[in-house]
């Protein structure tokens, strides 16, 4: 049964879903071509659920075409961020990718499911949502194609947590629901890529593959947690405190991919942060 606020249990795992979900992304954003690692990333992550698809029971017959259409939507999604990350800084192209998602969430959660948000959780949406924003505009802008990708992807974020959280919830096993999707959206991506770019090298010795597999793991777990936590808490909620991951991305960016921090990054993260605690306690 859904409850109208985050419980403890669902802060907690939906906050170590945001810092999994930073270091994929770090991982892809550090990548030499992030086509191929997403790729890869996309592969692994199938090929870790796919096990648990016969393992599983069978997610409820309503909720197969939101994994169908969540599934184009995630790949669509993933070349969209590949595409973001060729030219834009993680602590850049990161917030506004994941910045506009969790308003949009909020205002289909409300249109679609009927989601309604106190005050109080309201303002911890908007908080987030400035506060990414704030960050991604603290320093030098990406390019302007980088940065259409980039919000082109929070479009995309916004409208497959929308469709998960309706299919998850009608699934009757979220888990099982999410092993679906990981295999149907990671088995289309090598044909894309082949497509797109001709035939996919993988190497088991390359450094690369390692961090795409290390990737793609990471992926499945902070994804899996979230899709439980959509069936439990209201949408708008749940995508507000996940992408908190960003307070994760930004450290991840300065510390380990050498990239400027700033006065102005520091102000937007105490209001992500804000945002964060508001959401929390919130009723």
């Amino acid at each position: 049964m859904m409850s109208q606020h985050l419980t403890p249990l669902v802060i907690g795992l939906v906050l170590g879903a945001a810092l999994l979900h930073a270091a994929w992304n770090a991982i892809l954003r550090s990548g030499a071509d992030r086509l191929w690692s997403i790729v890869v990333v996309t592969m692994t992550s199938a090929s870790v659920a796919l096990p648990f698809v016969f393992i599983l029971p069978l997610p409820a017959q309503a909720s197969w075409p939101y994994v169908g259409v969540s599934a184009v939507l995630e790949i669509v999604y993933c070349l969209l961020l590949a595409r973001a990350y060729r030219d834009g800084d993680l602590a850049q192209v990161y917030p506004m990718a994941r910045g506009t998602a969790p308003a949009l969430v909020t205002l289909g959660a409300a249109a679609v499911a009927g989601e309604q948000l106190s005050a109080a959780a309201l303002l911890g949406v908007a908080l987030v949502s400035l506060g990414i924003m704030a960050l991604a505009l603290g320093g030098a802008r990406p390019s302007g194609k980088s940065t259409a990708a980039a919000i082109a992807t929070g479009v995309f974020i916004a409208a497959y947590t929308v469709t998960d959280g309706l299919g998850a919830r009608l699934s009757g096993h979220a888990m099982s629901y999410a092993a679906w999707l990981f295999v149907l959206q990671g088995a289309p991506m090598p044909l894309i890529y082949l497509m797109l770019r001709g035939p996919l090298a993988i190497s088991v010795r390359d450094p690369e593959t390692r961090k795409a597999v290390l990737g793609g793991v990471l992926s499945m777990l902070a994804y899996g947690v979230v899709l439980w936590a959509l069936t439990l808490s209201p949408m708008g909620q749940v995508s507000a405190l996940r992408e908190t991951s960003i307070l994760f991305a930004a450290v991840i960016g300065v510390v380990f991919l050498g990239e400027r921090a700033s006065l102005k990054r520091l102000a937007a993260a105490a209001m992500i942060a804000a945002g964060a605690f508001l959401l929390s306690v919130a009723r």
